[in-house]
């Protein structure tokens, strides 16, 4: 009798920790657990078409959808809660302070200064450790596309640690000596 799940288990196995990471650098644990759910929900429901050569830059694309899908959707709440309120404000949810604590640093103050897609862009290869073409699948873009968004992701990254280094600078201050009387 064939297997009923071809292999989903193994896929499951292999990469939902990695797809759950993908997540949780992303949003809070509860919903980056809610995303990675859903993104073998996906995975399972079109497993005929997931490459079975590099299925996990596959699994990130669909990881990627579906949290843009999840921030779409919280948008669309805050404007509701606020109409309910009567209160016009955006409102973001409170940060972790642990995250905070974690993502301290020059780097991730640089990068929280990118456009969303070069941080993106950059974390593809960076922290998930994706080969450029593979990023490419993930990000939903041609390979050659992904090449030109990651030169401009890392020449913009530069600039902007440089402006917080020089910032950063402090102005040396003049020694005054004293003249003693004689």
């Amino acid at each position: 009798m064939p297997d009923p799940d071809d292999g989903f288990a193994e896929l499951w196995d292999a990469h939902y920790e990695d797809v759950l990471g993908y997540a949780a650098r992303r949003v809070d644990l509860d919903t980056a657990r809610d995303v990675a759910a859903e993104t073998f929900l996906v995975a399972w429901r079109r497993r005929g078409r997931i490459p079975a050569d590099r299925p996990f830059p596959w699994l990130l694309n669909v990881a990627r959808n579906v949290l843009a899908n999840e921030t779409r959707g919280q948008r669309r709440r805050f404007r509701l809660w606020g109409r309910l309120r009567d209160d016009r404000a955006t409102h973001e949810p409170v940060a972790d302070v642990a995250v905070g604590l974690a993502e301290g640093g020059r780097v991730v103050a640089a990068l929280r200064r990118l456009p969303e897609r070069d941080r993106e862009t950059l974390l593809l290869v960076a922290w998930e450790g994706l080969e450029p073409r593979d990023a490419a699948v993930a990000a939903g873009c041609s390979a050659k596309a992904f090449s030109v968004r990651l030169h401009r992701a890392r020449r913009r990254l530069t600039a902007v640690l440089e402006e917080i280094d020089a910032g950063e600078r402090r102005v040396p201050v003049p020694t005054v000596k004293r003249s003693v009387p004689s």
